[in-house]
């Protein structure tokens, strides 16, 4: 049994859920099949649905930390993470994880031996892959205006098709078929793997970011600071994906492109913000479109809609 006594622990997990029980028991009893000595902390965001009483029942060696309201996921996983350094001083290695994920068997063992074997590599993320076993892309280039462009105008739907997987959208083509490990700029958040001590150099999440692109923002601090980032092909992880954001819609959608204006602030030169900011006001004018049309069909229903159309009046003022 992995989950240990914290005191004992090499590997930290920080997880951040809200009202997943069922998907947050699968990811913890995946966790519980490892064969890596782990202590592991839950920060429970808020959840009005049995995540807190189930984790207390079947998982009593699990940390179940409660702020007592949603703190948003980079405060949460920032408290996660000193939780866990509090309670286990012997930590290498902290791993950040959604709730929604299973982890395949030895794929924590695969990321801790790819971080040992490299002592330069920061952060090391698994392969992340989809329900049904279809490759889920989960490493990313650093946003650049053209991948805001394909955000807005998606390959194969406005822009032409051959984009959709290509360097220009994002995306690394050799994750497809990669059976070696790679570099990369940053993977997805819902899994990967940090030192202690590159938390101790670069320090934690910005807080500043509620929900979304705080993982960004990190890896480019890591990077800047000297560490590589690469992805281990060989660690499998299965990820559901939105289960928490899902759950509130236009809210999440707000907090997603307040958190790109916040990241292009910070890391962009003023060219690049132009270019930015011009493709989300043309991008918006799409989004009402597609909303209205989503309504006409039934797929959004009334309040749905004008929640979406006072984002997007939201977004064209910020």
């Amino acid at each position: 049994m992995p989950l240990i006594a914290p005191q004992n622990a090499t590997v930290g997990v920080a997880i951040v859920s809200y009202n997943t029980v069922d998907l947050l028991r699968d990811c913890l009893d995946s966790l519980a099949h490892s064969s890596v000595a782990m202590a592991v902390v839950v920060v429970d965001n808020g959840s009005t649905d049995a995540s807190v009483p189930m984790m207390q029942a079947e998982f009593p060696l699990v940390h179940v930390f409660v702020p007592g309201s949603n703190v948003g996921f980079a405060r949460g996983t920032n408290q996660g993470i000193q939780q866990l350094l509090a309670d286990a001083p012997a930590l290498q290695y902290v791993l950040l994880l959604n709730p929604d994920t299973v982890v395949h068997a030895g794929a924590l063992e695969q990321l801790v031996a790819f971080a040992d074997a490299h002592p330069r590599v920061g952060v090391v993320s698994p392969r992340l892959l989809n329900v049904d076993g279809s490759l889920q892309r989960g490493v990313f280039r650093f946003p650049t205006p053209l991948m805001t462009l394909f955000d807005l105008f998606p390959p194969g739907e406005v822009t032409p098709g051959r984009f959709a997987d290509s360097w220009w959208h994002g995306r690394y083509p050799q994750e497809v078929d990669a059976t070696q490990p790679f570099a990369v700029d940053h993977p997805l958040g819902a899994a990967m793997l940090t030192r202690v001590s590159v938390l101790t150099e670069v320090g934690m999440l910005d807080e500043d970011y509620f929900m979304y692109v705080e993982e960004i923002d990190w890896c480019m601090r890591v990077r800047r600071a000297g560490w590589a980032i690469w992805q281990q092909p060989a660690a499998q992880i299965t990820h559901v994906g939105g289960a928490s954001s899902r759950q509130f819609r236009a809210a999440m959608t707000l907090a997603l492109w307040r958190s790109r204006m916040r990241y292009w602030q910070q890391w962009c030169s003023p060219r690049e913000q132009w270019w930015h900011h011009t493709i989300l006001a043309l991008g918006i004018w799409r989004m009402r479109w597609v909303a209205a049309l989503a309504h006409r069909r039934g797929i959004l229903n009334e309040a749905q809609y004008h929640e979406l159309l006072a984002v997007y009046r939201t977004l064209h003022f910020l």
